[in-house]
């Protein structure tokens, strides 16, 4: 709070040193410890004359200016001025002293919880917990709980999908995107879906390409494929389950898409039906599901 003028001494309740020269005259300087001290005013003030308090004013016994006390005529030979006692802003308690405010001073609604937290905490977010009965402040990064799904995006195709490719291509409709709300999270991938070919022993080999899912290929090595995962088609009527899953670690708040690829050793391969249809074929359903894993 601002002030015209000196600042109240709040809640300041001070014994002035005493005054053992009395020397016939009226005004007396007012010192604690030997310096001189300001009252906030004559009201505030508890003087007592030879065992008599004292009325305060300029129409009574005192008046005071500064660090001057003036009484309304000047003292004689052997008047005693026993004690002034300076009180302060008697009407602002001011701040309490260190360690000095307990549980019973405080009001049992004071947390009231008026304004709520329309969002997740910041790392840096503050909450108070008791420490074997003293508060301390705790970050909230120190106690979030890791390992939580913070969002799930989820593709389902439906219709049915065919390759010639011998080299890895998009698999239509089988992709997701996501946006991971912290560098520190982790994306969980998820895919499943069925494949067939119209050649007997024939494979398709299937990978996901974004983020670092590359680093899950299987290893190079002369003539062979490196992929996620493959499956061996037993014959033309054969519907072949296949899933794949890897926890990718993006390092990134940006949009992050993650594409099923695949490809053929040679002539053609479905997802989603059988190569030749028969009374007993039907047609299923691929997905990928993608997780954001909170740290």
């Amino acid at each position: 709070m601002a002030y015209i003028g000196k600042e109240p001494i709040v809640g300041n309740f001070q014994k002035c040193d005493a005054i053992t020269v009395v020397n016939g005259q009226a005004a007396y300087t007012l010192q604690v410890s030997s310096t001189n001290v300001i009252p906030e005013s004559a009201n505030h003030m508890l003087v007592s004359l030879n065992g008599i308090l004292q009325a305060p004013g300029a129409a009574n016994s005192f008046t005071v200016s500064g660090s001057t006390l003036t009484f309304a005529s000047n003292l004689a030979t052997g008047d005693v001025i026993d004690f002034v006692i300076l009180l302060g802003n008697v009407l602002d308690l001011g701040v309490p002293s260190d360690d000095t405010v307990g549980a019973a001073q405080i009001k049992a609604d004071l947390i009231s919880g008026t304004t709520a937290l329309a969002s997740t905490p910041a790392d840096t977010d503050e909450f108070l917990v008791s420490d074997a009965g003293t508060l301390k402040r705790i970050d909230y990064s120190l106690i979030k709980g890791g390992g939580k799904i913070g969002q799930v995006v989820s593709t389902t195709l439906t219709s049915t999908v065919s390759t010639t490719s011998t080299t890895a291509e998009n698999l239509t409709g089988v992709v997701a995107a996501i946006t991971p709300s912290a560098t520190s999270s982790k994306i969980l991938i998820l895919v499943s879906l069925t494949t067939s070919h119209t050649t007997s022993n024939y494979r398709v080999h299937f990978k996901i390409s974004g983020g670092n899912a590359a680093n899950y290929d299987g290893d190079a090595a002369t003539g062979h494929e490196t992929a996620m995962s493959a499956t061996h088609i037993r014959d033309a009527y054969s519907l072949m389950s296949n899933s794949m899953n890897y926890l990718d670690s993006p390092s990134s708040t940006s949009e992050v898409t993650y594409q099923v690829q695949w490809w053929t050793e040679g002539g053609t391969a479905y997802i989603g039906r059988p190569a030749t249809i028969d009374a007993n074929g039907g047609n299923t359903a691929s997905t990928i599901t993608v997780m954001e894993v909170l740290a």
